[in-house]
């Protein structure tokens, strides 16, 4: 058994922030626009998928181009 970190609220606030400046940016755009999902690779229409972050915030994750990928809303 391992304990889960959990990051400072601070931390938490600023990173979902910053996720929401992503998605309003066109990188965001042009990433959802090819319409695959980063971990079952299937293609879905614009309102079938979501912003995922791959390490968690909660777990100190950033949001961060390198740390952001299309998922589909099932994975």
């Amino acid at each position: 058994y391992q304990a889960i970190e959990t990051a400072e609220p601070e931390h938490i606030r600023r990173e979902r922030r910053k996720a929401r400046e992503l998605r309003a940016s066109s990188w965001w755009k042009q990433q959802i626009g090819k319409g695959g999902c980063y971990h079952c690779e299937q293609k879905f229409s614009r309102d079938e998928l979501t912003m995922d972050h791959l390490i968690p915030i909660s777990r100190g994750g950033r949001s961060t181009k390198k740390n952001i990928v299309v998922s589909c809303k099932q994975c």
